[in-house]
């Protein structure tokens, strides 16, 4: 059990909680402003990829960041395009995402680096590492929030920025009346439909950043679908966190330990298509009690 339940258990929960934060925190973004974006998936790994391509030739990894968020950006426009502008079904735009995520990704990788399945290279450039100073006095500390990736610690930040944003600022204020009172907002001179753009490109950058800590922070490579489902993990997420950014940073922290603890399990000899499945399982239950939840509110609403 030692092997299995120690620091480092709560220091890959860090890291592979990372990703959820950051795509949860673009979701909800969008899900305050009325749309259900369920196309975090494929923004999630275009960003992957566009971060090892810009760190690969570039040999910096700001540059793979600044293409990841560039990726997004446009994904997210896309997404706003069809929804918001020609009333497509928010659904079927977001699994559209997705299926080009996944097929963009595995033509440019044999067309840009000749190779099928995965590429990497010492020419990749990672994501730094950050050292805080003053952990070294507390051990057990140091062991658990010192040395990750730079997004781990930005994605903190961001948690509390989405928060400040949302409920603190006029804006943030516009862009929740886009999603539950869009009428009212346009009697008040704000353009509901500017606030959704907003809304859908902000998701679009959070995911890149996700795909970024994933090909170049939490590893340094690239490999077909190395997304993992975390987009529709961080959409668990959101419900979970009632579109709530501190609340979902908590959700977030909650499968980031499932799924470090199914990769810890690995270690001991359990087989891989079982541990695999512990994230999913967990998602089930989760989403199992909301709908619970939600079911007797109704029903003691409509008593």
């Amino acid at each position: 059990m030692k092997d299995i339940f120690n620091l480092s258990l709560l220091q890959n929960m860090i890291r592979t909680a990372t990703p959820l934060i950051l795509a949860a925190l673009g979701g909800l973004l969008t899900m305050q402003s009325g749309i259900l974006n369920i196309g975090m998936e494929g923004m999630i790994l275009l960003g992957a990829f566009f971060a090892v391509v810009g760190s690969y030739f570039f040999a910096s990894s700001a540059m793979g960041v600044g293409l990841a968020v560039i990726s997004g950006i446009l994904i997210g426009l896309l997404f706003a395009i069809f929804v918001i502008e020609l009333k497509s079904d928010e659904f079927v735009i977001g699994v559209a995402i997705n299926i080009l995520g996944a097929g963009l990704t595995v033509f440019l990788l044999r067309t840009i680096f000749g190779v099928k399945g995965a590429f990497s290279s010492p020419d990749i450039i990672p994501l730094p590492d950050i050292n805080i100073g003053f952990l070294a006095k507390f051990p057990v500390l140091d062991a658990i929030f010192n040395n990750h990736s730079i997004f781990v610690y930005i994605s903190w930040i961001l948690v509390i920025l989405v928060y400040i944003f949302l409920f603190k600022t006029p804006m943030g204020y516009w862009l929740r009346a886009s999603g539950e009172s869009p009428a009212a907002l346009e009697t008040a001179g704000v353009s509901p439909k500017k606030m959704k753009y907003i809304s859908s490109i902000l998701c679009g950058i959070l995911c890149g950043f996700a795909g970024a800590h994933l090909s170049l922070g939490y590893l340094t490579l690239f490999t077909e679908n190395m997304s993992a489902n975390k987009g529709f993990i961080a959409l668990s997420v959101i419900i979970f966190g009632s579109s709530h950014p501190i609340k979902a940073f908590f959700a977030a922290l909650l499968f980031g330990f499932f799924d470090a603890l199914g990769i810890r399990l690995q270690s001991v000899g359990i087989p891989s298509q079982f541990t695999q499945m512990i994230p999913y399982i967990a998602t089930i239950v989760v989403l199992f009690i909301v709908s619970q939840k939600t079911f007797q509110r109704r029903k003691s609403s409509e008593v």
